[in-house]
C-alpha cells in the first residue's frame, strides 16, 4: 500500500477536485476525501505528490472519470419529482411546440444523467405530450461516470427504478426481461449518451441556442459557488430564447444567475431564460403600476397575520447592531447607503419618519433593492397596501428572486383577502431562501386557518427550527415589531393547535 497522504495532500486534493470536477467538500468531509485519495493512490501505484501533480496538470481523463464515480451520488428513478415532468408536459412542450412549429424539432439536455432514468423520462414525457410522430424529439444525456453511462445505454431497470412510473406508461414503453424491465426501442433511440465533464468548458456541448429545455438536477448543489455560476452561465447560453431550466428541489438560482425568470406551476419551481419577451414574467416587468389603494389598516381583523403577531408578544427591544441588509434579500451591498437610521425608526414604529428618510436617499440610490424592500415594508406597516405591493413589484422587476419582496406581497395579499395568492408568494419566498423563517410561519398559519392541520403542522415545525437561528436584523425587519422569543412562542402555540409538539 502507498503511504497514507497527509493533511496537506488531502487539502490539495480537495482543491483539485473543486477545479477539475467543480465539486465542493467542507472540512467535515476531509476524512472521506482522504479515504478516496488513498484508494486512488493504491490503484495508480503513485506517491501523493506525483499523483496530485498529474491530476492537476494533465488531462488524466480516465482518472477524472474514476474520481467522479467515487465522489458523486447516482441514486435516481424514473419520473423522480413527477411535478416537474407534469410542468414539462403541460407548459414547456406546448409552448416550445408553438415556437418551433415550422421546424418541428425539440431538443432537450439531461446534464448529470447518471444511469439514464431522468433522460428517458424526459424523452417519454415529451413524446407523450407532442403526440405527433412527425416531430423530431431528442434528448442528449451527459455524465462523467462511464459506469453509469454503460448502464444507461443498456436501458434495463429494476422494479424499484420504476416505482413512480404509471401502469399505463409501463405497458406502453417497457417490457419484461427476466426480473428487469427493458425500455422499448422507441424510447432508447430518442436519447444519446455521452461522457462529459460539466465543470469544464465545452464549446460543442454548450453551443448557443441549442436546447429547448435543460434538466440539471442535484448538480449545482455539490459545486463550488464559482463553478455553479459558470455552469449556469453556460446553460443560459445554450438554451434557446425562452428555453427552460429544471433544477433539483434543493437548488435555486438566487445569488447564482440573473439570466432567468422564476416559474411556479404544478407545485414546483423551474426557470425560463429571461429574454423571452412574451413570457408572463416579462409582461409583469413592463406592466404599468396600478393606482394606489386607499390607506387602510394592515391588520384587517383578528384573523390576519399582523393582528396575530401583535397579540403574541411584548414589543421587541433594540435588535439591530449593523446596517446590513436582511440575509437573502438579494439586495445590493448595504455599504451603498446606510440603512441603520431608517431601521432604528422602524424599531420605534415611527413609520412615517422612516419612510421620509428612505425617500430622501440620494437619487443614485433611489432604486437600490435594499431601499425598495424597506420602503415596501414601511408602506405595509402604515397600511398603504397598494403602495407596498407596487414597490414590491418594482423591486421584483429589478431582482426577481428577492425573497423578502415575495414575503411582503404575501402579507399584503392576505390582508386583501386573497389567501391563495398570499400562500403562493410565501412558497416562492421559502423556495428562494430556505433559511427564511417568516414565510414558513405564515404558511403554517394560513394552512391551520384553512383547516389543513397536516400542512400547518409541517410548515410550523419547519418555521420553529428556522426561527431559532434566524438573523436578528431580519426579525426586526419582518417580525412585525416583536422579538424572536415572541415569534417562537406563537409558533409553538399554533403547532400545538395543529396536533404537533414543539
Amino acid at each position: 500500500m502507498i503511504a497514507s497522504p497527509g493533511a496537506e495532500a488531502v487539502d490539495r486534493f480537495r482543491g483539485i477536485v473543486a477545479r477539475r470536477l467543480g465539486l465542493q467538500f467542507d472540512d467535515a468531509k476531509l476524512a472521506f476525501l482522504g479515504e478516496v485519495l488513498q484508494r486512488r493512490l493504491d490503484q495508480r501505484h503513485r506517491a501523493p505528490d506525483a499523483y496530485l501533480w498529474s491530476l492537476d496538470s494533465e488531462s488524466f481523463a480516465g482518472e477524472i472519470a474514476a474520481l467522479a464515480k467515487e465522489l458523486t451520488v447516482n441514486e435516481t428513478y424514473f419520473f423522480r419529482n413527477g411535478e416537474q415532468f407534469r410542468a414539462l408536459a403541460e407548459i414547456v412542450v406546448p409552448e416550445r411546440m408553438r415556437v418551433q412549429a415550422a421546424s418541428k424539432v425539440l431538443r432537450f439536455l439531461s446534464a448529470g444523467c447518471a444511469s439514464g432514468e431522468e433522460a428517458y423520462s424526459i424523452a417519454i414525457t415529451a413524446r407523450e405530450a407532442v403526440g405527433d410522430a412527425t416531430w423530431d424529439v431528442s434528448v442528449r444525456a451527459v455524465d462523467l461516470n462511464p459506469a453509469m453511462l454503460e448502464k444507461a445505454i443498456r436501458a434495463r431497470y429494476s422494479e424499484w427504478a420504476l416505482r413512480e412510473t404509471s401502469p399505463e406508461l409501463r405497458r406502453k414503453w417497457f417490457h419484461g426481461v427476466g426480473r428487469e424491465a427493458l425500455l422499448d426501442e422507441a424510447g432508447r433511440i430518442a436519447v444519446t449518451f455521452e461522457e462529459k465533464n460539466l465543470a469544464a468548458e465545452d464549446s460543442e456541448l454548450w453551443r448557443p441556442s441549442r436546447y429547448d429545455a435543460v434538466f440539471c438536477r442535484n448538480v449545482t448543489m455539490y459545486f463550488t459557488p464559482e463553478q455553479a455560476r459558470a455552469l449556469v452561465a453556460r446553460i443560459a447560453r445554450a438554451l434557446v430564447p425562452g428555453g427552460y431550466l429544471f433544477l433539483g428541489h434543493a437548488e435555486t438560482l438566487r445569488g447564482v444567475s440573473d439570466a432567468f425568470h422564476l416559474r411556479h406551476t404544478h407545485d414546483t419551481f423551474y426557470y425560463q431564460r429571461i429574454d423571452c419577451v412574451d413570457s408572463p414574467a416579462a409582461s409583469r416587468r413592463h406592466a404599468t403600476p396600478r393606482p394606489a389603494d386607499p390607506i387602510v389598516p394592515l391588520a384587517l381583523g383578528s384573523d390576519s397575520w399582523v393582528a396575530t403577531i401583535r397579540e403574541a408578544s411584548e414589543r421587541v427591544a433594540a435588535l439591530i447592531h449593523s446596517p446590513a441588509a436582511p440575509a437573502g434579500s438579494g439586495a445590493a451591498p448595504a455599504a451603498k447607503w446606510d440603512l441603520l437610521p431608517a431601521l432604528d425608526l422602524l424599531r420605534q414604529e415611527r413609520f412615517g419618519d422612516a419612510l421620509d428618510l428612505v425617500r430622501g436617499a440620494p437619487p443614485e440610490f433611489g432604486r437600490d433593492p435594499d431601499l425598495l424592500l424597506l420602503e415596501a415594508i414601511l408602506h405595509a406597516h402604515a397600511g398603504r397596501l397598494g403602495a407596498a405591493e407596487d414597490t414590491c413589484r418594482l423591486l421584483l422587476a429589478r431582482d426577481e428572486m428577492n425573497a423578502g419582496a415575495h414575503y411582503v406581497l404575501a402579507l399584503c395579499r392576505e390582508s386583501a383577502g386573497d389567501r391563495a395568492a398570499a400562500a403562493d408568494h410565501d412558497r416562492v419566498a421559502a423556495y428562494l431562501d430556505t433559511g427564511f423563517a417568516m414565510p414558513r410561519l405564515h404558511l403554517g398559519l394560513l394552512a391551520r386557518r384553512a383547516g389543513d392541520r397536516d400542512a400547518g403542522r409541517r410548515e410550523l415545525t419547519q418555521a420553529l427550527l428556522l426561527l431559532k437561528r434566524e438573523d436578528t436584523s431580519r426579525i426586526l425587519i419582518f417580525g412585525g415589531g416583536f422579538s424572536r422569543e415572541g415569534l417562537i412562542a406563537l409558533c409553538e402555540a399554533e403547532l400545538r393547535i395543529c396536533g404537533g409538539s414543539p
